[in-house]
């Protein structure tokens, strides 16, 4: 009598960009009235989700330049104009990254947090 082989389950894949983006967002947006410490904890939040550092780190860049890329077609589009619309979408996403310093020291607390548990 012979027996299958012993297969190791692997492990679920933890985490995502998208739920991370979505933690991230929704924390900044409910903690604003904590002007360091909301973004911190909406990173660390966000990181846990991301379920890497990699991932986090992509989740705090990745809506800044989203938005960047929507303002600049956006304007463009109204304005008939290329200019325009670059300059808006530089200014989108300058706005963003005012925010990006608590929030990504967050990310990477959170994210080396979930990568070692």
């Amino acid at each position: 009598m012979t027996f299958p082989e012993r297969v190791e389950a692997t492990p679920p894949r933890r985490g995502s960009i998208m739920s991370a983006m979505n933690w991230m967002g929704g924390l900044t947006l409910l903690l604003f009235w904590l002007p360091v410490l909301g973004p911190l904890i909406a990173g660390v939040v966000g990181g846990w989700k991301a379920g890497s550092a990699k991932r986090a780190v992509i989740a705090v860049f990745l809506p800044a330049v989203l938005l960047g890329i929507l303002a600049a077609v956006g304007i463009g589009w109204l304005m008939h104009g290329v200019f325009w619309g670059l300059l808006a979408g530089l200014g989108g996403v300058a706005v963003s990254l005012l925010n990006i310093g608590p929030l990504l020291l967050g990310a990477l607390a959170g994210g080396l947090a979930a990568q070692f548990s």
